[in-house]
């Protein structure tokens, strides 16, 4: 029987069930996909404060516009689950369009996440379609997250599009954990990438163009 994913409690509610905590500590290699043109171009550490989208955790409320303070950042701890993440809808790892890169920095100071790939989601009234379900139902989830923990600075989830493995969506305050220049930063067009794009989608059964 497939999980369901209702509304979540108040935040008033919420707040007296314990969060679990998951600390992605300092130093740890953070990984994530960008876009240096189109309509979602940014810059490497930029955290989106337009929202709500269609990600499964924005914590803007609606309506969808610039919010003045939330901002969010998806990333993840391994290089192949961000490109699975963000080429996910049309399953071709498109070297070109929008001009992708793929950037990896490493955190300056522990980061307190909600983990919900364990017994927090049943606990807290939802499931683990949290991490699967609805993203308009995830990101109401988020929301309240928000509010009733001030002190949680993002959410660690489970990538649906590779295996369970972890990925990240830090909110604004998890900035100051962010490096001032990262580790690495290629063009996904960079030939040092070829193999890894390569392996990537025979694992995912994307295409490469």
């Amino acid at each position: 029987m497939a999980q369901k994913l209702g509304p979540p409690p108040t935040a008033a509610k919420l707040r007296s069930v314990p969060p679990d905590i998951h600390v992605l500590r300092a130093g740890s290699l953070v990984w994530r996909v960008y876009f240096l043109s189109g309509p979602h171009l940014g810059a490497w550490n930029a955290f989106r404060s337009f929202g709500p989208t269609g990600a499964r955790f924005d914590h803007q409320p609606p309506p969808r516009r610039v919010h003045p303070t939330r901002t969010i950042l998806y990333a993840a701890e391994s290089g192949p689950t961000c490109v699975a993440e963000v080429f996910q809808d049309t399953r071709v790892i498109d070297r070109s369009v929008n001009t992708p890169a793929l950037v990896a920095f490493l955190t300056r100071r522990d980061v307190s996440l909600l983990d919900v790939t364990d017994a927090w989601p049943t606990r807290a009234g939802a499931s683990m379609a949290i991490n699967s379900g609805s993203r308009a139902m995830a990101r109401r989830w988020s929301r309240a997250i928000y509010s009733a923990y001030p002190k949680v600075q993002g959410i660690y989830y489970a990538s649906s599009m590779n295996a369970n493995q972890p990925a990240l969506a830090l909110y604004e305050r998890a900035r100051a954990a962010v490096p001032a220049a990262p580790a690495m930063d290629l063009l996904l067009s960079d030939p040092g990438l070829a193999a890894v794009l390569a392996a990537a989608a025979t694992r995912f059964g994307y295409a490469v163009v």
